[in-house]
């Protein structure tokens, strides 16, 4: 067997997947550049440490391992920061992708998995995003990936590259095994602060915008298991293996989780109250985003293991554990 390139392998939800597909006996090389990544999330696994978008190195290693899949998950994420920064998305998502996208065709690799997000979708009018809703991303991260996709898909058009492009909803939890988890430095998503302000690494946790039209008055996300999301990954490769069309699928469970809702399971899972600041609304938050994600089940067979939001708080939670130790 000739081994999978993952690029950004040795990141949150890269490191997951590296860890099944060794659990299953794939042979895997990482190549990631440790910018936001960490050496330790990989168990034993060839790390070659550089850009994608170098495409002397891309290119070489390619050949060299005789590798003819790719699952590209390198890539900035911090919506915020993209706000700010655009240009730094632009060139190590979307150019960085399109020089990763050459050194494949060079290289004859044939089987390509994509890790997108449902940032592209912007804020769907109805709060659910099936994978015909129309895109219409609201900051430069979504439209960083969104414009990624729109390569890939042209490329499959024009070679005999195949891809699957999936949608992540809200990725959050840890390796129930508790030997890798979301270590990010600085990261925004609610149930990884709420644990660190559980555990007393945050000063406060902000909940931005009380007022949604929402039960609660808070927003609602879809949140999937990173080990479910990872599975899911696994059944896309098997997919394009057995000869399966290109394809794009929304990653999440269908329904959604309040911030409200969130603490107070982060409040159980910890067992004391977490210190909470109600802020304004941010711009651009959608009220409530839902995957509707029936094609993924049914294209891939793809049935969750996790979807159960105390489950995915408490594997969150022992992982900022064993970061705090």
């Amino acid at each position: 067997m000739t081994p999978i390139l993952v690029t950004g392998g040795a990141g949150y939800i890269g490191s997951h997947v590296v860890l099944q597909l060794v659990a299953r006996g794939e042979p895997v090389v990482v190549l990631d550049d440790l910018s936001s990544g960490f050496r330790e999330a990989l168990l034993g696994v060839e790390l070659v440490r550089g850009d994608v978008g170098d495409r002397s190195l891309v290119e070489g290693l390619l050949r060299e391992r005789g590798i003819r899949t790719v699952m590209h998950f390198a890539a900035h994420t911090i919506v915020p920061e993209s706000v700010r920064d655009p240009l730094k998305y632009y060139g190590n998502n979307t150019c960085a992708t399109r020089a990763l996208l050459a050194s494949c065709e060079a290289a004859g690799v044939r089987q390509f998995v994509f890790s997108s997000t449902a940032a592209v979708y912007g804020m769907p009018a109805s709060g659910e995003a099936g994978e015909d809703t129309p895109t219409a991303p609201i900051n430069p991260y979504g439209m960083s990936k969104l414009m990624s996709e729109h390569m890939l898909r042209d490329l499959s058009a024009a070679t005999p590259l195949r891809h699957v492009i999936l949608r992540y909803f809200n990725v959050a939890g840890a390796d129930p095994g508790g030997r890798i988890g979301q270590s990010t430095r600085n990261a925004t998503l609610l149930i990884k602060v709420a644990c660190e302000q559980a555990l007393g690494r945050r000063p406060a946790l902000a909940v931005f915008g009380t007022d949604y039209p929402t039960p609660d008055g808070t927003c609602i996300r879809d949140y999937i298991h990173v080990d479910d999301l990872a599975d899911a990954h696994l059944r896309a490769l098997d997919h394009l293996r057995d000869g399966g069309a290109s394809a794009t699928l929304n990653c999440g469970y269908g329904h959604g989780y309040s911030v409200r809702e969130v603490i107070r399971a982060v409040e159980r899972a910890c067992g004391h109250a977490l210190d909470v600041v109600e802020e304004p609304r941010r711009a651009g938050d959608p009220p409530g985003l839902i995957a509707r994600s029936e094609r993924l089940r049914a294209l891939l067979g793809w049935k969750p293991r996790h979807d159960d939001l105390d489950f995915i708080v408490r594997t969150a939670l022992a992982w900022e554990r064993r970061l705090a130790a």
